[in-house]
C-alpha cells in the first residue's frame, strides 16, 4: 500500500507468530533515546515531526482524519504526558484541508532519529471509542524501497470496536495484508482504555518480539536466508505515534459520542546494546 503501511484487515490469527515468553530490556543495553514529556507544552521538535503528507488527497485505508501540525488541540504536552487527541471538527481554514470531518495528529521521528535493532518501550493509555485506531509503530527509512518492502513493525495497534484487544503485526515484501500473509498476534488487555501499559519491542538480528508489560505475545524469527522480502529488518527504522479515525478502526462505524478521544503517552524510550547486531 504505497505511502501508508496501515493494515485495514485484521491481523493474522495468533497461530501465525504467537509467543508466550518474557520480554525485557537486554542486560547489556543502554538508553540511547527517550522522551519523558516532562517539559514544554508541545511535542519537542528536536525529537518529533508532524506527518501531514496526505492531508489534501486523503489518507490510505479509508481513514477519515486530518492530521494537524503544531496544533495543541491535537498534540500537546501536559502533566508530564504527550496527548494525541482526535476531534470531530472540520479544519477547512487549513491550506492542505482535504474535506475531513475529524482532526488528529501523527508524530514521527523520520529524519530525526532511527535505529537498527534495539528495545523500544512506550507507556501509554489508548484512545477509545468506536472508530478510533491508535497505533505505535515503526517503518524503514529506505523510502526508495516503498511499502511494504521497507518493512513495518506494529508495536501496538488497537481498534475501538474491539476495546480489550491489542495487536502486534509485521509487514514485509513477502508478508503483508494485501497478500493476506502478514504475521501477527493479539493479546487481551482488559483496561487498555483506562490504564497505562508498557508496549514493548525487542528487535535483534535473529528475531522480533512484541509484548505488553513484560510479556511477549508475538515472535517473528529471521529466516537468515538473506532475502529482504522476508527480513528487511537489518536496516534503520523510525518511530510513529498516531490516532487515526476510520479505516480498520471504523469497520463498524464511527461513534460521534467517542470524541474527543485521546491517547496519552507517559514516555518513549529506546535502548540499544553496544553491539547493535548481537542477537540473543
Amino acid at each position: 500500500m504505497p505511502g501508508s503501511a496501515r493494515a485495514q484487515t485484521a491481523a493474522s490469527p495468533p497461530s501465525a507468530a504467537a509467543a508466550d515468553e518474557p520480554i525485557a530490556v537486554p542486560s547489556n543495553a543502554r538508553l540511547v533515546w527517550a522522551d519523558e514529556f516532562d517539559s514544554g507544552t508541545m511535542p519537542d521538535p528536536k525529537r518529533w515531526a508532524y506527518d501531514t503528507e496526505r492531508n489534501r488527497q486523503g489518507w490510505h485505508n479509508e481513514e477519515l482524519q486530518y492530521y494537524a501540525a503544531n496544533r495543541p488541540e491535537n498534540a500537546r504536552v501536559e502533566n508530564g504526558r504527550l496527548i494525541l487527541e482526535a476531534r470531530r471538527e472540520r479544519l477547512s481554514s487549513q491550506a492542505d484541508y482535504g474535506g475531513q470531518d475529524y482532526s488528529s495528529a501523527r508524530l514521527f521521528t523520520r529524519g530525526i532519529a532511527s535505529w537498527t535493532y534495539g528495545f523500544v518501550e512506550v507507556r501509554a493509555k489508548l484512545a477509545c471509542g468506536k472508530g478510533m485506531w491508535p497505533a505505535i509503530w515503526m517503518l524503514g527509512t529506505d523510502q526508495n524501497a516503498r511499502w511494504p518492502k521497507l518493512g513495518e513493525i506494529d508495536v501496538m495497534e488497537f481498534v475501538g470496536w474491539d476495546p480489550q484487544t491489542v495487536h502486534g503485526t509485521i509487514h514485509t515484501g513477502a508478508y503483508n495484508h494485501p497478500k493476506h500473509t502478514q504475521k501477527g498476534a493479539t493479546t487481551k488487555v482488559a483496561d487498555a482504555c483506562t490504564a497505562f501499559h508498557s508496549y514493548q519491542l525487542d528487535w535483534n538480528k535473529d528475531r522480533i518480539l512484541i509484548g505488553v508489560d513484560g510479556h511477549a505475545y508475538m515472535r517473528f524469527n529471521n529466516d537468515h536466508k538473506g532475502d529482504a522480502a522476508t527480513w528487511p529488518f537489518d536496516k534503520p527504522q523510525y518511530l510513529l505515534l498516531n490516532v487515526a479515525v476510520g479505516g480498520w478502526g471504523g469497520m463498524q462505524g464511527v461513534d460521534p459520542a467517542a470524541f474527543p478521544s485521546r491517547m496519552e503517552i507517559d514516555y518513549v524510550r529506546v535502548w540499544q546494546a553496544p553491539e547493535k547486531n548481537k542477537g540473543r
